[in-house]
Parts: structure tokens; C-alpha cells; sequence
């Protein structure tokens, strides 16, 4: 997908986002379940991450008080950047599947058909 694609995405969603409040409940909740069914088919099993735990050890006489706050600190910036990371890795992925779906040749009003949402299931049981 290349970055003009993109960025029509980005402004498709923020005009939608816009409006939002003037779409009638209904269809809302039918572009959140077509979001949700696009989101479900996107996502693949992540390896889980894991963190250990470290449990430390200071005699107060043996380490002074910047002795600790530096690796607390380090660690602190650490998680952070990486929590800062995941979330732009989520936002990519989200903004690749909204271009995907804005860029399909499929209307968007087709998300909105009920007759669509059967389709879908019917071929998610196929599958």
C-alpha cells in the first residue's frame, strides 16, 4: 500500500469521524460489526511476550539512593519507548486495514447491507 492510499485513508476516516454523530445508531453499529469482522480476518496470533521479574536486593549502606534510581529510571524510559512503540505498530496496522477497506472496489455502503453480513459468515464457515 503506498502513502497516497494511505493518506486518502486518513482523511476518509477523519471526515467519517466527523459525521459521526449525525449517522443514525443503526448504522454505526453496522460499520463497527464490518470493522470488527475486517479486524478479526487481519490479526494473527502474536507470540506473547513475557517479562520477568526481577526481584532486587539493596543493603542501604552498600548502594546509595542514585544507585537505585538510575536503573528504576532506565527501566521506567525503557517500558515506555516500548509501550510507545506497540501503540504506533497498532495505529499502522489499523490505518492499513481502514486503507485496505476504503481502497477495496467494494462500496462502503455494502458494509451497511444486512445481506452482507450473511455473505460474510457464510463464507467464514466455508473457510
Amino acid at each position: 500500500m503506498n502513502t497516497d492510499d494511505i493518506n486518502l485513508a486518513y482523511k476518509i476516516r477523519h471526515a467519517l469521524n466527523e459525521n459521526l454523530d449525525a449517522l443514525p445508531a443503526s448504522t454505526t453499529e453496522r460499520l463497527a460489526a464490518a470493522r470488527a469482522i475486517a479486524l478479526s480476518r487481519k490479526q494473527q496470533p502474536r507470540k506473547s511476550r513475557r517479562f520477568f521479574d526481577v526481584d532486587f536486593h539493596f543493603s542501604g549502606a552498600s548502594l546509595g539512593r542514585l544507585g537505585v534510581a538510575i536503573p528504576l529510571l532506565a527501566l521506567v524510559v525503557g517500558l515506555g519507548g516500548l509501550y510507545q512503540y506497540e501503540e504506533q505498530q497498532r495505529i499502522a496496522e489499523l490505518a492499513e486495514l481502514d486503507a485496505a477497506v476504503l481502497a477495496d472496489e467494494l462500496p462502503l455502503t455494502a458494509y451497511l447491507d444486512h445481506g452482507f453480513n450473511a455473505y460474510l459468515e457464510s463464507q467464514q464457515r466455508q473457510q
